[in-house]
């Protein structure tokens, strides 16, 4: 096999390699991931830039620091950097946080008792609704004051075009027009601003209780937790007889209804003609996290009211830019489905705007290669001794619900996840993949799914058994298919055979 795909990453190396506005970390062995959840100080001397939204980015780390001195902060405040005067203003307001002195710079700089209780809701809080600050916007910052000497060299569109090129892309690719698209600072950012314009609507008409339908990205629910007091979980998107029931009773009370098509990490898929005749009997928006459809591969059009989608992953493509988008379906018969969704939106930094059209240009032809090397995949995963069971879309179990999705039968959902017949830990240490968190880059990168997402889950009885209830395995590898060739790929898995 070619040593130019994949190698050995050492834990702590950014993934994409060498690149300091990496969203990703490798951590190439089970151990490092649970000394990560742990936090030990040996993980935490080697992992210095990490998914943004759950590790403190070392520009924005030096920039607090340069804040603190400029402004004479008193040692016993932490400065807390956020995207905006806007983001300010939210998380301010949420947690009665009132600066004691003025700061003028162009981002937001709020003030929190160190080693406080507060400090910790905050910092939870920013990384669920996103409102982070760009590395880019700190990296130009510092630069300009002299704390850097030099930017990191990457490829960017021209920045009189970034902007509309990228909404362009995205109305094309979701046939929707471009005054519909609102961009966010990140995908959590874009979650958090539609579900806080329908609760804003909503509740004017009496309809205060958000459905959860499936059991869906962790920040997704915490926001979820955070902004419905009322709001109703159903775990399992194939059955929609308990979430009928539901509605004959308290149909006029829901604001709506938020799922993911495909589900993450399972790749289950609702039936979405039941689910939207539901939907429409009660008048009810159905909100889709599209982001591992993409709009290239599963047609939603006839379903979603509001799209939300994590431009991070598969738009992007090579995981170095954080940012979302809310697309509104013109379809939608929902009368109350307006801009009231985008206020909240922050416009993401012109260099993060600049980087990322330069990246999306290939967005769709990225989609086709991945969709086909996906498809190989599972073909060869069903053959493979190590391979226990494998979810994805076109599963005997998902195909009902995917067959009249698919825009056309080449269009897999470029997402597998598996389980072994080995031991777990084994096979993940001795895979030479690229290994982190994150998805939907054009390099195959791989995730312990469980062990990253639900650790705390993993320390008690109570929550494997409740692990077991919603159908989530614990030893469970997501794996985002890159570009790479095919051929390539299945032959560093078949090396993990022989050596099993």
């Amino acid at each position: 096999m070619s040593n130019s795909f994949f190698n050995h990453i050492p834990c702590g190396q950014t993934l994409p390699q060498n690149n300091i506005h990496a969203v990703s970390v490798s951590m190439p062995a089970l151990q490092d991931v649970i000394d990560y959840e742990e936090q030990t100080p040996e993980i935490l001397e080697k992992i210095k830039s990490a998914y943004p939204r759950f590790v403190l980015h070392p520009y924005l780390r030096q920039l607090a620091n340069y804040i603190e001195d400029k402004y004479k902060v008193n040692e016993a405040y932490e400065v807390v950097l956020l995207s905006s005067q806007k983001a300010v203003e939210i998380v301010s307001n949420k947690y009665y946080i009132h600066n004691k002195i003025e700061i003028d710079e162009p981002f937001g700089v709020i003030l929190v008792q160190k080693s406080s209780r507060q400090l910790q809701k905050v910092l939870k809080y920013i990384q669920h609704v996103g409102y982070n600050l760009s590395s880019r916007l700190a990296q130009d910052y510092l630069c300009d004051v002299g704390l850097l000497k030099e930017k990191y060299q990457e490829e960017y569109e021209d920045q009189l075009v970034s902007y509309d090129n990228i909404i362009s892309i995205l109305s094309d690719a979701y046939n929707q027009p471009k005054e519909n698209i609102c961009l966010n600072p990140s995908g959590m950012n874009a979650v958090y601003c539609a579900l806080r314009g329908i609760k804003n609507i909503q509740s004017r008409n009496g309809r205060t209780v958000l459905v959860q339908l499936g059991w869906l990205y962790l920040d997704t629910m915490n926001i979820v937790e955070h902004y419905f007091e009322e709001n109703k979980k159903f775990y399992d998107v194939s059955n929609l007889d308990d979430l009928e029931k539901y509605l004959e009773n308290e149909g006029l009370r829901v604001s709506a209804i938020i799922t993911e098509v495909p589900t993450n990490p399972l790749l289950k898929c609702p039936n979405l003609p039941r689910l939207k005749k539901l939907c429409k009997k009660y008048n009810i928006p159905l909100v889709i996290d599209s982001t591992f459809a993409t709009p290239y591969l599963l047609d939603l059009k006839s379903y979603a009211d509001i799209y939300i989608e994590s431009l991070t992953k598969f738009a992007c493509g090579n995981a170095d830019v954080l940012m979302g988008a809310i697309i509104l379906n013109t379809d939608s018969k929902i009368s109350h489905i307006s801009h009231e969704f985008f206020k909240y939106a922050d416009m993401p930094y012109i260099k993060d705007l600049q980087r990322m059209a330069y990246e999306i240009k290939d967005y769709k032809s990225r989609m086709k290669k991945i969709s086909s090397n996906t498809k190989k995949l599972v073909e060869y995963f069903k053959t493979s001794p190590i391979i226990d069971k494998i979810f994805y879309c076109l599963s005997e179990e998902n195909k009902v619900n995917y067959e009249n999705l698919m825009i056309d039968e080449n269009s897999w959902v470029g997402i597998v996840s598996v389980t072994f017949t080995n031991d777990f830990e084994k096979i993940y240490d001795k895979l030479n993949i690229a290994k982190g968190p994150s998805l939907g880059t054009e390099f195959t990168l791989l995730m312990p799914y469980t062990y990253l997402a639900h650790y705390d889950y993993l320390q008690t009885k109570e929550g494997l058994a409740f692990l077991n209830k919603i159908g989530l395995p614990k030893d469970l590898l997501r794996i985002s298919v890159g570009i790479e060739p095919i051929e390539e790929l299945i032959s560093e898995f078949k090396k993990v055979e022989k050596l099993i």
